[in-house]
């Protein structure tokens, strides 16, 4: 590896890499803020040489006061990862800033930006980067937080999650215990540890209670409405379909109400649905809806007060998995199926 370069004050500039790389500073400048008009083989340098050197930019000093909230998507669901942030941020002083970021383009821009800003810690939520990329976030030095890591969570950084798998169970032994045993599910992106922990407590359920698994009543969804609404759609028409569903999210419960709604089938008189998330609308939406609770807002803010104690050298990180607990609202989207009424 080069040497690290040594700026008068100890910190690496732009000259200092520029150098190093045999470029210009505007051209380092250009890989930072991700411009396009750069070679591919002149890129692939400097980026290695700013994660070689450690690279980060200037940042005010004292208190910390700006954190990244990061996403892979804005949903109902975000908003309330974002309330908690901004509660827990507001109460120390700082300020929240939201990013999306959704692909390897939009990757890159985010951390070019970062790489110039005063941000002062990052909560990455269900968002996945590369293995370059997570270099270059780990070069700049800043306290990195995940809230429900993609995959299985790395014992270096901190993240913040729900039991899961809990949740599953609890969700799916509601519905054995009211009579139901044709159960279908629907759930959230496979690659996703959340998405896992769900199906495996609902296929915990099933086998506590002595119930066959039938692949055909699991579907993968993504979270989101549109996908669950042609899940259900395809489950419903199934010569024997389920008398009651488990959405993997609030999100995707309103999915199986609609697909129920298309097929004039009653909630929860012809079919039962249990969501995953209480959302707000759960409890407006008619019937109100029998969901587990995962504490977002909850999850958030513990997410940012963690950012906050790694800032101020006042975390201990021999622990850095937190999961929250969930817990089972029942609510009016759930009854005895109709042969056992």
């Amino acid at each position: 590896m080069t040497a690290e370069p040594k700026a008068p004050n100890g910190r690496v500039t732009m000259a200092d890499i520029a150098a190093a790389a045999g470029v210009s500073v505007p051209t380092v400048s250009k890989v930072l803020h991700g411009h396009a008009d750069v070679a591919a083989k002149t890129r692939s340098k400097v980026e290695a040489l700013l994660v070689d050197f450690k690279y980060a930019a200037p940042r005010r000093g004292g208190r910390p006061c700006l954190i990244d909230l990061v996403f892979a998507d804005l949903s109902p669901w975000a908003v309330e990862i974002i309330r908690g942030a901004e509660e827990a941020a507001f109460a120390e002083g700082c300020r929240i800033a939201v990013s999306v970021v959704s692909g390897e383009s939009d990757s890159h821009e985010w951390l070019a930006r970062l790489s110039t800003s005063r941000t002062d810690g990052v909560i990455l939520v269900l968002t996945e980067l590369s293995p370059a990329h997570r270099a270059r976030l780990a070069a700049l030095q800043v306290p990195v937080v995940i809230v429900d890591p993609v995959g299985q969570p790395d014992p270096r950084i901190p993240s913040i999650g729900a039991t899961n798998w809990a949740g599953g169970l609890m969700a799916t032994e509601h519905l054995i215990e009211i009579g139901h045993r044709r159960i279908g599910t629907i759930t959230g992106r496979p690659s996703l540890l959340c998405s896992q922990a769900r199906l495996d407590g609902y296929r915990a359920a099933l086998e506590r209670a002595g119930i066959p698994a039938d692949p055909s009543l699991v579907y993968s969804g993504d979270f989101h409405f549109e996908a669950a609404l042609a899940a259900a759609t395809d489950m419903l028409a199934l010569p024997d379909p389920p008398t009651a569903i488990f959405a993997g999210s609030d999100m995707q419960a309103m999915g199986v109400y609609e697909a129920a709604r298309l097929r004039r089938l009653r909630i929860p008189d012809d079919l039962s649905v249990v969501g995953f998330d209480d959302l707000p609308m759960s409890a407006w939406v008619p019937p109100p809806l029998t969901t587990v609770i995962q504490p977002l807002a909850q999850m958030a803010a513990m997410a940012t007060r963690t950012v906050l104690a790694l800032l101020d050298g006042k975390m201990d990180t021999s622990n850095n998995r937190v999961e929250l607990t969930t817990s089972l609202v029942v609510r009016s989207s759930t009854c005895p199926p109709p042969a056992a009424g």
